[in-house]
């Protein structure tokens, strides 16, 4: 590829105690690209994930963002730099209002005493932002921007978590099992929605055990396994065999990185 990447890993280690979780393991997500990261259980793509969304800080290696080196202490560093992660817990307040979740942790304040002293919440202007981003995003099926999310679908709940993601994520979106706890038709909608937030310029990573979906929607699929990467394979090119037999040892990929 002649584009450089958005963001890059190189020799990333990771030890705990005696287990290596990553043994120099790379990684490159390139910009507006979605990137499926797959791996057996105990591969080492979770300890791939955190290090790079400043969950876990690696012992060795470095990351880059935009060309600049980066370490993060924690998810907070990582997402004011511009790295949003969506867990597959999503990491949502169920008795708090939709608009609350959208910002929670970047609450808008009243302008002047009401909220440097006082710490007054501008709430119009924070559901006005929330439901603007959702009807964006075409997930206005939602009537109240003040309703709880506990009474939302599970397909609601993770469109809320990925438009919370890409109404603050500027730089890169991490998705990790979006689709793991929901039916057919919410994992459709869901599926749509990472696409849209693609169309929009935004790279994601999505971490999936799901093939069809991977090889659905991934521009590019980075096969993770015993610690590091192992290949980076084309899903027009190869099939969803190929892809287990890679992660599973059963073949070996022709080249180690595919350009």
């Amino acid at each position: 590829m002649s584009v450089e990447p958005i963001l890059t890993a190189r020799g990333l280690v990771k030890r705990y105690g005696r287990v290596t979780a990553l043994d120099n393991a790379d990684f490159d997500l390139y910009p507006g690209e979605i990137l499926a990261v797959i791996g057996d259980n105990g591969a080492g793509k979770s300890s791939l994930i955190k290090a790079i969304s400043g969950a876990v800080r690696p012992d060795e290696g470095e990351i880059t963002l935009e060309g600049r080196q980066v370490q993060f202490k924690s998810p907070l560093e990582a997402r004011d730099a511009g790295i949003e992660t969506v867990y597959q817990n999503l990491a949502l307040s169920p008795a708090l209002s939709i608009a609350d979740n959208m910002f929670l942790g970047r609450e808008i304040r009243k302008r002047g005493v009401l909220g440097q002293w006082f710490r007054m919440l501008d709430r119009p202007t924070m559901e006005k932002q929330a439901r603007d981003k959702l009807t964006e995003l075409g997930l206005m099926t939602i009537q109240n921007i003040n309703q709880a999310v506990e009474t939302l679908s599970g397909g609601q709940r993770q469109g809320v978590a990925v438009a919370r993601a890409a109404a603050f994520g500027s730089k890169v979106i991490i998705l990790d099992e979006p689709t793991a706890a929901l039916g057919v038709k919410e994992s459709r909608k869901v599926l749509e929605l990472i696409l849209d937030v693609r169309s929009r310029g935004i790279p994601i990573v999505l971490i999936s055990h799901n093939m069809p979906h991977v090889f659905e929607v991934a521009d590019r699929i980075h096969i993770h396994r015993l610690g590091r990467r192992l290949t980076v394979i084309d899903p027009k090119e190869y099939t969803m065999s190929d892809a287990v037999a890679f992660m599973t040892g059963a073949k070996a990929p022709a080249q180690p990185v595919a350009a």
